[in-house]
């Protein structure tokens, strides 16, 4: 079995879920070939050749990151004036970029969606967005979108979120397309 886990992270985050996912996989299924990639290093070839597909991404202004809004966010400062540390490779192509070389799947090809996002009311999420383009590009949800939670405007995960998304990973394994709800 191959599984690509792909994910986009300005601050590491996201990049620490998607690592925790793979975590999750490699420990259900020890043969398993598992590559957790930043989406400037997933290349379509990669895809095509993944019997599993796992996207994430960080949540911004309600959805899924833009030009736009990853400009804003590498740009930001902190509370205290000084300027967030981006991950190395952060200023590469975000997961909505990366969509449109994104090649059709095959039908029943196999995959799943998750963010990092704020816990609070009405910060939305872009693990919805994220799903609905894989099942664009003819994939077929095995789970339902998942948010894994930062504690607060620096990013940090919340306690416990490393563990959960592992588990989650974990679970992703046995699972077959079911048509979930969209």
């Amino acid at each position: 079995m191959r599984v690509l886990v792909v994910h986009e992270s300005l601050f590491g985050s996201t990049h620490r879920i998607a690592d925790a996912i793979a975590q999750g996989i490699q420990e259900v299924k020890p043969d398993a070939e598992v590559a957790c990639v930043r989406v400037g290093l997933a290349s379509p070839d990669a895809v095509r050749r993944a019997d599993l597909l796992v996207v994430g991404g960080p949540t911004h202004v309600r959805a899924m990151t833009s030009a736009a809004s990853r400009r804003m966010g590498l740009s930001a400062e902190r509370g205290d004036g000084r300027p967030h540390h981006a991950e190395p490779g952060a200023e590469g192509p975000g997961v909505r970029d990366w969509f449109h070389d994104l090649p059709r799947a095959e039908p029943g090809r196999p995959a799943a969606a998750f963010d990092t996002r704020a816990d609070a009311r009405l910060a939305g999420g872009a693990a919805h967005g994220i799903a609905r383009k894989l099942r664009h590009h003819g994939y077929e949800l095995v789970a339902r979108p998942e948010g894994f939670f930062v504690g607060d405007t620096e990013g940090s995960l919340r306690d416990g979120e490393i563990e959960r998304a592992r588990v989650w990973g974990a679970g992703l394994v046995h699972r077959r397309p079911a048509g979930l709800a969209r």
